[in-house]
């Protein structure tokens, strides 16, 4: 991909959208928008910026008390037939892949930017910018990861908001995400001397039946009803059409609310699984991904629910907020972009949804929310 257009920071959040959109950036792709990024915030001559592979940061040093951290990703799933973006004024819907997740958000970002990282601006708070690069994909190749690893001084602040698609709402925290797999043995025979051997698929039928009596758990944390959920998310077994198989695995997916750290949830998934293991099945945690409390009593964190004007809800999915949380900075999900269209072929922005989302964190930012 060649050089794109310089982007206009001055520009509203429509046009700004639509740019960025028409930008594909899939995961491992971001170079070019993270280069177009670099360039227009080093261009605005009030922010220290920095490239760390593929992410770019940039910060205010002005000395305030407080700092606040707006982080958001520039690279999308891959593209399904929709870029570039297709604007429809008769429902008032942006379209394109990463209208809603995220580069809605990362144009409001890019808009407050252009606000505050300007000789002589003025905001309440010091601010960091962070864009980073292939959150889409497996979590070794993260942005914000390599940033937690190599700058970490760049993501401290009193709190963290990352534009990620909550449709206006502000969602605290995240859930934790573990997966698991169990392997259930059998032996093998022939199918049509099934006595002589042990059916691992029909072994499993035990764990299935324990996932569907599992009662998920609801947990209120600082107002935010997070539930927990417990589920097959995958089985494999089999050999072929006359064999009976000798081994079954069942993969499952546990989302827990972030009262649980890691261990704790380990210990929960092998208690529910105790007796499916004292039968004979191997339980292996393959991915356990911490989740984030949502901090709201934390004074920046009330005041930025108060500028929005409206309660907090809990984050039902992970996030990059749990990189924020594991370093006891206080972090909100917060953008314009509806998470249920995020990955779909139609998936688009409500166009009434971009410009109240810039003014809500220009008030909080510039503290004229009070």
């Amino acid at each position: 991909m060649g050089d794109l257009p310089p982007l206009d920071l001055s520009a509203d959040v429509l046009t700004l959208t639509r740019a960025l959109v028409d930008a594909p950036s899939v995961s491992g792709t971001e170079r070019a928008l993270a280069d177009a990024v670099e360039a227009a915030l080093r261009g605005l001559g009030g922010l220290e910026v920095e490239r760390v592979g593929d992410a770019v940061l940039a910060r205010t040093n002005l000395d305030r008390p407080t700092r606040v951290v707006l982080a958001g990703h520039l690279d999308t799933v891959p593209i399904a037939d929709n870029v570039p973006s297709r604007l429809d004024p008769d429902s008032g819907r942006l379209y394109g892949c990463g209208t809603s997740d995220m580069k809605a958000g990362d144009a409001v970002m890019l808009r407050l930017a252009g606000r505050f990282g300007v000789p002589g601006a003025e905001p309440a708070s010091d601010l960091t910018f962070v864009f980073y690069d292939n959150e889409e994909v497996e979590a070794v190749r993260n942005g914000l990861g390599r940033v937690a690893r190599e700058r970490r001084g760049w993501l401290y602040g009193d709190l963290a908001i990352l534009l990620e698609p909550t449709d206006g709402e502000i969602e605290g925290g995240c859930q934790g995400t573990l997966r698991a797999v169990l392997e259930v043995p059998g032996r093998r025979s022939h199918s049509a001397r099934s006595w002589l051997g042990v059916n691992a698929i029909h072994g499993a039928a035990g764990i299935l039946a324990t996932l569907a009596a599992y009662q998920a758990r609801e947990v209120d944390i600082d107002g935010c009803l997070y539930r927990e959920g417990l589920n097959a998310v995958g089985i494999q077994g089999g050999v072929s059409g006359n064999v009976i198989p000798d081994e079954c695995r069942v993969t499952v997916n546990f989302r827990y609310a972030p009262d649980r750290d890691e261990d704790a949830a380990e210990a929960h998934v092998r208690e529910v699984f105790a007796d499916a293991v004292a039968a004979g099945a191997t339980l292996s945690v393959v991915d356990n991904a911490g989740g984030a409390l949502p901090g709201l009593a934390d004074p920046a964190a009330a005041a930025f629910v108060a500028a929005v004007g409206r309660p907090a809800r809990a984050k039902l999915g992970w996030t990059d907020v749990a990189r924020f949380a594991a370093f006891g900075i206080p972090a909100l999900n917060y953008g314009p972009g509806d998470p249920q269209l995020a990955h779909t072929r139609d998936e688009h922005v409500v166009v009434d949804r971009l410009q109240p989302a810039e003014d809500a964190l220009v008030a909080y930012l510039s503290g004229s929310s009070a």
